[in-house]
């Protein structure tokens, strides 16, 4: 991209983390392993209300019921009669009868899906994500009073804005412990198992080794003038902006964010008379050896303040 100088001006350097399979020592970093944590502080218990995610199987009949007008729209899209995605008024009534009120339904299991509340009266055990050392990834730690950083989570989900910084989401509760490890007596720590997990959340333990690369903006972050020659530059190389040069995927300190399931939706700093953009801190990859799943196999993002370090962080999922 050398043909853009300023596209230098916007990039950013993102620490790849590229967790892999096995189980690092406590004082270590890594993903979904055992911490470093001072003997004399309580684990952390999240006691804020969940959505709790409810199964219910199809009776036998509304099962053949659900299978007969699935077979009935084939055979109309087959004799040319209608489209094999066009129900009629009285399979619309049906379908809205067997659902009666769920918000999905699983066509494997044959199950009914609602999401119901939770005040979470009885508080659950929060989980460790991921430990970070300043020695190992020491841009994570710019301008902090640190040498450790912890992450933790409620393994279960939050609708609730107050949660994310403000902003609407629907996912895990998110805490940052940040410490001076040499000053805080750190030991091994056993956490106790949370009472109820999500499928997804609990994250298998994982070594990371950390790489820095250059990271480059979503294009609806350029500048008018700049995303079109961009834009017309990769089209003419047979390039795609997206893929080949911006926002970089999996496990990341820092970088560029990717709103692909969305247009840009710039996070704004909640703290007291801030209103500042928020940077990228952390993104949080579905899949690959920690075996998460996060907002249908996407991505997790933490958000910190770039003017202070007090501010609550905002949480996204894409």
């Amino acid at each position: 991209m050398a043909e853009f100088p300023q596209l230098g001006d916007l990039a950013r350097i993102a620490v790849l983390l590229n967790p892999t399979s096995g189980v690092p020592d406590a004082g270590d970093s890594g993903l979904g392993g055992p911490l470093s944590w001072p003997a004399d502080e309580p684990w952390p218990q999240c006691a804020v209300g969940h959505w709790i995610h409810h199964r219910d199987p199809l009776s036998a009949a509304e099962r053949r019921e659900w299978q007969d007008m699935d077979e009935a729209r084939e055979a109309r899209a087959r004799n040319g009669t209608g489209e094999h995605n066009v129900v009629t008024h009285e399979e619309a009534a049906a379908q809205k009868r067997i659902m009666n009120g769920a918000s999905g339904l699983d066509l494997i299991t044959w199950e009914r899906i609602s999401t119901r509340p939770d005040p979470c009266t009885d508080p659950v055990a929060m989980v460790p994500v991921m430990q970070l050392r300043a020695v190992d990834v020491p841009r994570a730690f710019e301008g902090r009073d640190a040498d450790l950083l912890q992450v933790l989570w409620c393994p279960n989900d939050h609708d609730r804005e107050d949660v994310a910084g403000g902003n609407p989401y629907g996912g895990p509760r998110l805490e940052l412990r940040w410490r001076r490890g040499a000053e805080q007596g750190l030991t091994t720590a056993a956490p106790p198992q949370p009472r109820r997990a999500r499928d997804g959340y609990i994250p298998q333990p994982c070594t990371l080794s950390p790489v820095e690369a250059w990271d480059f903006p979503e294009h609806d972050d350029l500048p008018d003038d700049l995303r079109d020659a961009v834009m017309e530059w990769c089209e003419d190389q047979d390039w795609d902006y997206h893929d080949d040069f911006a926002c970089l995927g999996g496990w990341k300190v820092g970088g560029w964010p990717s709103w692909h399931l969305t247009d840009l939706q710039p996070i704004t700093c909640s703290g007291t008379d801030c209103g500042r953009r928020m940077r990228l801190f952390l993104t949080v990859n579905s899949g690959g050896d920690p075996s998460l799943n996060v907002g249908r196999f996407g991505e997790l993002r933490v958000f910190v303040c770039p003017d202070a370090s007090g501010h609550p962080i905002a949480l996204n999922i894409q």
